[in-house]
């Protein structure tokens, strides 16, 4: 073996290339890393402000709440009648008319008439008062009557006494007892008798308070929290879904305190231009308790026109208000109505784009 051979030369030129290599990775590492950790791009600082088109479109709002409807009884008569109560003919809130029959006692009839001295005596020939001037009046109405309405019991009244005594099945003896009649102050009513009263078998002995008549229409009120009744001034338009489905148009009146909590306002509602606000569909709602009817309260009415969002509306310290067009050019704009971030506005055609923000970098320099 020839000890003198060339032993093999090292690939020193490896090295520097397995260097170059490593330096390579590292570098395409510390790439990913930071691609990855790196925080986002601040969009919104590099694009302050974006445009959007004016169209044309309505701007309104509204909020749904439950308006509570309770008729307002007062005390309109009372009974002057004695026995058992034998048959009840009215019900809770029925309208009635002079006339009318509202229970019976004994198996007499009692009967309702307009007038405002309370019955307080048997009438009969010679009576005179403004009690026989009712009794006149009544008779007049059902036609039994065609003479003078003086306050004074003559034969006439006394013969058409007799004529509606025979009407009502009972004794024509020409005496218009105390219990045949209640005084009410006004005709035709919707009136209600006291239940813990009148009822059939019950016993009378004359004086109870056992007619009342209901309010010309219930009280409605809307039961808010005090930041909803701040977007419920007077005058706000209220649409109020009756029992039937149909809406009755209301506004509201005023407000107050409520009676049964400290952080409540009771919202009180009227008719529109003095009409009631169930008019004809009064007799609907209950007389007793209350109802719970669905409302839309309109807290802005809707309005039609060029609607812009009102984030493009810049306002300047002289009050006027202004857009800016995507030249940086202001166009001076009135403000119609605004709800929920949208307006509509005078003074710009529908088309434009507008700048939003409007105080976006450029706004402040824009062209006027």
């Amino acid at each position: 073996m020839n000890m003198n051979a060339e032993k093999p030369r090292r690939r020193w030129w490896r090295i520097p290339v397995l260097v170059v290599s490593l330096l390579a990775v590292g570098a395409v590492a510390g790439w990913a890393v930071t691609a990855v950790f790196a925080p986002p791009r601040d969009v919104l600082s590099e694009t302050p402000y974006t445009y959007v088109e004016l169209v044309d479109g309505e701007v309104g709002s509204s909020m749904q709440l439950n308006t509570v409807a309770e008729w307002q009884p007062a005390l309109a008569a009372t009974n002057q009648a004695s026995g058992t109560v034998t048959s009840v003919t009215v019900a809770p809130g029925d309208e009635v008319r002079a006339g009318s029959v509202l229970y019976s006692v004994n198996l007499r009839p009692v009967v309702v008439a307009a007038g405002a001295t309370p019955v307080f005596r048997p009438l009969s020939r010679e009576a005179k008062g403004s009690d026989v001037q009712q009794l006149q009046q009544l008779l007049t109405e059902l036609g039994f009557y065609s003479g003078a309405v003086d306050g004074e019991f003559g034969s006439r009244t006394e013969a058409a006494v007799k004529d509606w005594q025979d009407s009502l099945g009972i004794g024509d003896d020409g005496v218009v007892q105390p219990g045949d009649v209640v005084f009410v102050p006004t005709l035709p009513t919707r009136v209600t008798l006291d239940p813990e009263i009148v009822f059939r078998g019950a016993s009378l002995s004359g004086g109870e308070a056992a007619v009342s008549a209901l309010s010309a229409e219930p009280v409605f009120t809307i039961p808010v929290t005090v930041s909803q009744a701040g977007s419920m001034p007077v005058g706000t338009a209220v649409e109020v879904q009756a029992p039937d489905g149909t809406v009755w148009a209301a506004e509201v009146a005023s407000q107050k305190p409520s009676e049964e909590s400290g952080d409540q306002v009771d919202v009180v509602l009227q008719g529109v231009g003095g009409a009631t606000i169930c008019g004809a569909g009064c007799g609907t709602l209950p007389a007793e308790g209350s109802s719970r009817l669905l409302s839309k309260i309109v807290t802005q009415p809707t309005v039609t026109g060029v609607v812009a969002p009102s984030a493009a509306l810049l306002s300047a310290t002289d009050g006027t208000i202004s857009v800016v067009d995507d030249e940086g050019e202001r166009h001076e704009v009135a403000v119609v109505a605004a709800a929920k971030g949208m307006s509509v506005i005078d003074g710009a055609p529908a088309g434009m784009r507008v700048r939003v923000p409007a105080s976006g970098e450029e706004a402040a320099g824009g062209k006027s």
